[in-house]
């Protein structure tokens, strides 16, 4: 029993776990799934589908963060994405064509790729400090955006560029696969090849990383590539969802999600050891975080602050110190000796 709640992934699972009991007791139809047309229908389901970008942000964020970096750019990366393939949706004489679907998607994903590799270059190249390298185009992405839609929102009327979001294949959301493929070939990169191991070596320390001949400098900087890359798919879910480009809108403080995603999933922002199980129990945690805030009808002016209160909670929960404070302190209600400093780093 000591082994599971020592695993890292045990908190975070059980946050989650307890926030989907207080909505089903809150709610009980929270967990009911309807059937309509062989599609799959519910709270849970709008949670799975809604998850999808956040998901494809914060994998790419993960693997930053694991270089002891941070991307502040991926919310306006998803703004330019969207805004380039619904451009050239619009502008086409073929809006529904398959083609037309594609090529703007593709455009789309790579101008976001081209963004994350600048911010690459100046991170490992130049030697800029990653917050204030992304910040750079965290400031200048939604300026490129409205230069590129004319500064208005962009609509199209494109069903296959709509099912990207909300079409539906076997039952559940395409936008839900979508983000799942991600996770999976995240995953075998990272897990399954030595560049994993690589990434947080750099991490933990890049200095010595590179004595040891590791080529750190191509690892931070496919990083920050790779979240460009994620970034700009996330933004093309976004763009279908709503049907138009938003420059203003589009990825609106989801890099700072993305952050508490990862931070819940106990992915240490002080770089080296990463988990992308964490990162995704994570994702789903501020999904149902989210999905609590509307059901309880929190103002949306209030509504940063109760997801604040709540982060903080459970990131309270999750903290070793705390968990040491609290047994030392029940260890001195209940009058046993105070545990050794061994047992409580434990």
């Amino acid at each position: 029993m000591k082994r599971i709640i020592k695993h890292r992934l045990f908190w975070p699972i059980a946050a989650l776990l307890v926030l989907i009991v207080i909505n089903t007791i809150a709610r009980p139809s929270f967990i009911s799934v309807t059937v309509q047309g062989g599609q799959l229908y519910g709270p849970l389901i709008d949670i799975l589908r809604n998850s999808a970008p956040l998901m494809l942000v914060a994998l790419g964020m993960t693997i930053v963060i694991a270089t002891r970096g941070i991307d502040l750019s991926v919310g306006a990366i998803m703004a330019v994405s969207g805004a380039v393939a619904l451009t050239i949706i619009q502008g086409s004489p073929d809006p529904n064509g398959l083609g037309t679907v594609l090529i703007a998607i593709a455009a789309g994903v790579l101008v976001a790729l081209v963004l994350g590799v600048w911010n690459g270059f100046l991170v490992s190249v130049v030697g800029i400090q990653p917050i204030i390298a992304t910040l750079v185009l965290m400031l200048a992405g939604r300026g490129i955006a409205l230069l590129i839609t004319g500064g208005f929102i962009t609509t199209i009327n494109s069903e296959p560029y709509r099912f990207m979001a909300q079409g539906y294949v076997a039952g559940f959301p395409f936008a839900f696969y979508v983000s799942i493929a991600a996770v999976i070939v995240v995953a075998l990169v990272e897990r399954r090849t030595a560049l994993g191991v690589l990434t947080e070596a750099v991490g933990i320390n890049p200095e010595a990383s590179r004595l040891a001949g590791v080529r750190s400098r191509g690892i931070i900087w496919a990083a920050y590539a790779v979240s460009g890359l994620l970034a700009g798919l996330a933004g093309i879910l976004y763009s279908s969802n709503i049907m138009a480009a938003d420059a203003n809108a589009a990825g609106l403080y989801i890099e700072l999600d993305a952050i508490l995603a990862v931070v819940l999933g106990g992915t240490s922002l002080m770089g080296g050891k990463f988990t992308l199980a964490g990162t995704v129990v994570g994702v789903f945690t501020i999904q149902t975080l989210k999905s609590t805030i509307t059901f309880l009808g929190v103002p949306p002016a209030v509504s940063p602050l109760f997801l604040a209160i709540v982060v903080v909670i459970v990131v309270l929960v999750q903290s070793h110190r705390v968990r040491a404070f609290a047994m030392t302190l029940g260890q001195a209600v209940r009058g046993r000796k105070t545990p050794t400093s061994t047992e409580v780093a434990s």
